[in-house]
């Protein structure tokens, strides 16, 4: 598809937004704060999508995550704060300034000087926040907030090692974890699975894997393999809520070796 054809789709989809916004009584009752839960909700779906290697799927929801975008857009634009131009020209700014590697005399190594440079250009923008970790949303899921500390702390100079390094610390974690689970000791428990998640998000970023999503992932695999081992159980005639503990074990290593033949 051209470039003009790109503009006049994003046209299209511009006037249909305004007149939902005019004709439709949910859409008019709607505001930023109102709409922005779907928001998340389509971007998590989308994030699915991606992630399914479903190119149907992923078209699907980059349209509602796209739809998204022009409706909040149009909101600003009622109150005369912006529009999906302004909006569209002030990322477009912000990518230039951000990648001065490309646009400028910045010379980088790797994809780890660009983020380190991304970070220090975003500390100079007017507006933001100041200190290490000014601007990180503390509303974000657990393992993308614990993410985006490390990062930060990284981009100030505290970071160090591998992946492999951040695996070492990790089995550390679980080690002082299995301590404290001996002792008993509720408060002790807490601390160190935290250090356990944390330091594993740490493995993650280092090895450039989304923890939320690999975690959703793992979740999805389970539910799907603790499923499937339920039907198998009443295929041969047993009630999954009946079964020992070993029975349910049984069935579900012969769902997961179904799963991945």
């Amino acid at each position: 598809m051209s470039a003009s054809e790109n503009a006049v789709a994003l046209q299209r989809l511009d006037e249909l937004a305004r007149v939902l916004r005019v004709e439709c009584p949910w859409d008019r009752e709607q505001d930023e704060r109102s709409i922005v839960p779907h928001t998340l909700e389509e971007a998590y779906e989308l994030a699915d999508a991606a992630r399914s290697g479903d190119d149907s799927k992923l078209t699907d929801e980059l349209g509602d995550v796209l739809f998204q975008v022009h409706f909040l857009s149009l909101l600003m634009e009622e109150r005369g704060a912006g529009s999906m131009a302004e909006v569209a020209e002030h990322c477009r700014q912000k990518l230039i300034r951000r990648h001065p590697h490309v646009f400028g005399e910045v010379e980088v190594a790797d994809s780890s000087e660009v983020t380190v440079n991304w970070d220090r250009i975003k500390e100079t923008e007017p507006g933001r926040e100041a200190g290490i970790f000014g601007e990180v949303p503390e509303n974000l899921p657990g393992t993308l907030y614990a993410r985006k500390v490390q990062r930060r702390a990284a981009s100030s100079g505290f970071d160090h090692g591998t992946a492999q390094d951040a695996l070492e610390a990790l089995k550390g974690e679980v080690e002082e974890l299995q301590e404290a689970l001996a002792s008993g000791d509720v408060l002790r428990i807490d601390a160190e699975l935290g250090d356990v998640l944390f330091a594993a998000v740490n493995v993650g970023r280092k090895a450039k894997v989304d923890p939320e999503l690999a975690l959703r992932s793992t979740a999805n695999r389970f539910r799907s393999r603790v499923d499937l081992a339920s039907d198998l159980a009443a295929a041969d005639g047993q009630a999954w809520k009946d079964l020992d503990p070993d029975s349910r074990i049984a069935f579900y290593v012969r769902a997961k070796q179904q799963q991945n033949d």
